[in-house]
C-alpha cells in the first residue's frame, strides 16, 4: 500500500510529480531564507540544496514522462475513482 501516491488502495493520493513539487517549494523556501547567511556551514548547506533543487526538477520531468506515456497508452488514470491500475497487478 503507498502512503501518498495514488493507488486502489489510496485513491485520494497524490501524483508523484505534484508530491516532488510541493517538496521542491519547500527546499527553495529554505533557500531564500539562508541565501544571507555568509558562514560557510549555511553556504555549503545552501549549494547542498541546490543541488537537491536540480534533482527534484530532473525527477518532476520523468513523473512527467511517465503520466504522458500512461495517459498516453492506456487514458487518464481512473484510480481516483476506484479503476483499476493501468499497469501492473
Amino acid at each position: 500500500m503507498t502512503h501518498f501516491l495514488v493507488s486502489e488502495e489510496k485513491p485520494d493520493g497524490h501524483r508523484l510529480e505534484d508530491l516532488l513539487r510541493i517538496i521542491r517549494k519547500d527546499v527553495l523556501t529554505r533557500c531564500i531564507r539562508i541565501t544571507d547567511d555568509t558562514r560557510p556551514e549555511a553556504q555549503q548547506v545552501l549549494s547542498n540544496n541546490i543541488k537537491v533543487l536540480e534533482h527534484l526538477s530532473e525527477a518532476i520531468k520523468l513523473a512527467e514522462s511517465s503520466t504522458h506515456v500512461l495517459d498516453k497508452a492506456f487514458g487518464p488514470s481512473q484510480a481516483a475513482r476506484g479503476g483499476p491500475p493501468r499497469i501492473g497487478t
